[in-house]
């Protein structure tokens, strides 16, 4: 099955396998060999899969601060609720401790996801038993208000860095899926092109990361304006930064690769099809501050994703030297044919075939 936009929805999982190498772990085989006719349904069996594995190794448990009228002391009294205790004839010490509990804001996320996916018509009914018999683990777990979730306070160390993969997931699902009803409840809604836009471009790094590890560099790195002269820092600081989605070197050939995940690939005036002048400037500003000395060995391209559009960019130019251009990754075919495409760009210019990784 495909999602609004033409992808199989199988691709995106192998999408999110790279963007989370743990996919790959033998625990998600079954997922992979799942179709799904909903992406909240794929979501779904992958959550309900990794909070499995994580309940056999046991929720993350962290100190939270507990506030307790108690007859003897325990951690720090509070003195004025402890006096308005002896107001009101309560023979009780107010205290407040910290205490190792399993309702922290980790599992809460998991058990908002889980609640939410149950109540999905996108999700099947062998999913949402599987999801009703982890929520049964987390009845000590505080249920969260969805628009309330404070995701900034997420920061993950030794003992919770297994639930990185699965809140990213959560994530999707909670801040790219979810809207209100007119009744003032939530739902799923379709998967966001802004969230896809953010996996798509993730997907691409890895993949290239993975699979092409010849490259002396594959990452998304900031290109430095060219400026000759001397410059106050504080006028530099009004030049935006040119952050790269994909910048891949093998000595000294470069290849700037700007991913880009639209409804419209081409903007349209007068019947006459044109790239996006945006996409087109911002790419040929990359590479050229990139190409400090004009060798030419520094090349861009915008790569879009396929939409259902007749006409699809595919054009190479040479600019100043560099070669710029623009081509269509196709994203709803079988994924040996995605992974093909993807090769064929890097062997293309640098003449280097991928290693398996």
């Amino acid at each position: 099955m495909t999602n609004d936009k033409g992808i199989y929805i199988k691709n995106i999982y192998y999408m999110l396998s790279y963007a989370f190498r743990v996919l790959k772990h033998s625990n998600y085989e079954s997922v992979a060999a799942e179709e799904f006719a909903m992406v909240q349904d794929l979501f779904a069996a992958i959550i309900a899969k990794g909070v499995a594995r994580q309940l056999k190794q046991g929720l993350y448990r962290e100190y939270v601060t507990q506030h307790e009228a108690l007859s003897v002391m325990r951690g720090k009294l509070d003195m004025p609720e402890t006096i308005r205790n002896r107001v009101q004839r309560k023979q009780k010490l107010s205290c407040e401790y910290d205490e190792l509990s399993e309702d922290n804001l980790f599992n809460q996320i998991l058990k908002t996801t889980m609640h939410y996916l149950v109540k999905d018509d996108g999700v099947s009914s062998e999913h949402k038993i599987a999801l009703r018999k982890l929520l049964v683990f987390f009845d000590g777990v505080s249920l969260l208000d969805p628009s309330s979730i404070e995701w900034e306070r997420l920061y993950y160390q030794r003992n919770n860095k297994n639930y990185e993969m699965l809140l990213n997931i959560c994530y999707f699902v909670m801040d790219g899926m979810l809207q209100t009803t007119d009744k003032g409840d939530y739902k799923v809604a379709a998967f966001s092109d802004e969230h896809m836009a953010r996996l798509y471009e993730k997907f691409i790094l890895e993949y290239y990361r993975y699979h092409h590890t010849y490259l002396s560099e594959a990452r998304a790195a900031q290109v430095k304006w060219d400026l000759t002269g001397r410059h106050d820092d504080a006028m530099i600081c009004f030049l935006p930064v040119m952050q790269t989605d994909i910048f891949l070197r093998l000595k000294e050939k470069v290849l700037i690769v700007d991913a880009k995940y639209y409804g419209r690939t081409l903007q349209s005036q007068f019947d006459k099809y044109t790239l996006h002048s945006g996409n087109i400037y911002q790419i040929f500003t990359y590479v050229k501050n990139q190409d400090k000395a004009n060798t030419g060995n520094v090349a861009g391209m915008i790569l879009y994703a396929k939409t259902q559009e007749d006409i699809t960019p595919d054009c190479l130019f040479n600019m100043g030297g560099n070669q710029i251009g623009a081509k269509t990754l196709d994203l709803n075919c079988d994924f040996k044919l995605i992974a093909k495409q993807l090769d064929e760009i890097a062997e293309k210019f640098f003449g280097t075939q991928a290693l398996s990784g």
